[in-house]
């Protein structure tokens, strides 16, 4: 008997990826190490190569040259504690932005070889053990998504002198870099189109106020049907959840039963908001018509589905994603934040 002992599998390295990527080994490195100077076309021919190669980086060898940890906190800081009967990862998983957020930050940070850490600070407490663990060397930098204008969390990462990227642009002045859609023109995008339309007796579902871009998306909408003559407009505040939508469709209609047409600051309250309009007689768009923001998956469940305002969420997130990963190849360099145009996608909603 005879033992079939096949040659070791040689470790693919760096010269195969670029080999078959038909660049140099310098560009892979780049790419790898999350460089943002290369050409996004020559980036994705790299991308492709890593995951055509199965090239897997030595995490072990890096950090030792590094000290880096490769790997990064999302953090999702929350106004408050919520009820055990509403826990974070159902929540999150529940709401299409964290998925799409998810998304875009993998889409970079995966070819990098750079592991997310899942992270949630919604009370005092919660904050301590967080800014411990940073402090500690975990991590080599933080991606915030803070959901709050009072947060102190924004500061107090800041204090910890991590490279940090925020989700959304703080409202208070920050040195932290951040990334952002422009939230008051995606609002006077939905009310230029209502008004459009021939509407007059508008109302708006809005987006909670102790978050900035709840404001940001009433103030804009309001100030843009003003340029068009429409000063009247009958305000129910949501909180961004699919209960939350319907309640404050609800109370809308309860001030204006004459409604015409709404603008609606998130798709997952629209979603919640169609059926209380069908049950109250409305047919939308003849009788109402309705405007969402985000242009998530539940813009399309809608029925009809439902005209939008396009966040490009994902897009935003791989952003997000490389100025965090050029903050800790070049710390103490300038990092300018990110600002994205939201654009109008028309369905049957309106």
């Amino acid at each position: 008997m005879t033992a079939d002992v096949s040659p070791p599998v040689r470790p693919t390295t760096l010269e195969d990826v670029a080999a078959v990527a038909g660049v140099s080994r310098a560009t892979v490195s780049r790419v790898i190490n999350g460089a943002t100077t290369v050409d996004p076309a020559l980036r994705r021919v790299v991308e492709e190569a890593v995951a055509t190669t199965g090239y897997v980086p030595n995490r072990a060898a890096r950090s030792l040259v590094t000290r880096r940890t490769d790997s990064i906190a999302v953090v999702v800081s929350e106004r408050e504690r919520r009820p055990v009967s509403e826990p974070f990862i159902g929540r999150m998983f529940s709401d299409p932005y964290f998925g799409r957020v998810v998304s875009g930050l993998l889409e970079v940070l995966r070819p990098a070889g750079i592991q997310m850490v899942l992270m949630l600070a919604d009370d005092e407490g919660s904050r301590n053990q967080l800014l411990s663990y940073l402090r500690q060397g975990h991590v080599d930098g933080v991606v915030l998504i803070s959901t709050h204008a009072e947060d102190p969390l924004p500061g107090l990462v800041q204090d910890t002198r991590l490279p940090a990227v925020l989700a959304g642009r703080p409202l208070r002045p920050s040195p932290l870099t951040y990334v952002e859609a422009d939230q008051r023109a995606g609002a006077e995008l939905a009310a230029d189109h209502l008004a459009s339309l021939g509407r007059r007796s508008i109302g708006t579902v809005a987006g909670p106020q102790d978050m900035p871009a709840g404001q940001a998306r009433l103030t804009g909408f309001l100030d843009a049907l003003g340029r068009h003559g429409i000063e009247d407009v009958a305000v129910a505040e949501g909180d961004f959840t699919h209960t939350g939508g319907a309640a404050a469709m609800r109370r809308l209609l309860a001030r204006r039963p004459d409604l015409d047409a709404v603008f609606i600051a998130s798709d997952l309250m629209a979603l919640g908001s169609l059926p209380v309009l069908l049950r109250a007689g409305k047919e939308v768009p003849s009788d109402v018509a309705v405007v969402g923001f985000d242009d998530s998956s539940a813009a399309v469940a809608c029925d009809p589905p439902l005209t939008t305002v396009r966040e490009p969420v994902e897009e935003m997130a791989a952003e997000m994603a490389r100025l965090l990963l050029q903050q800790i190849g070049r710390p103490g360099g300038p990092v300018p934040s990110a600002v994205f145009h939201p654009t109008l996608m028309k369905r049957a909603s309106t």
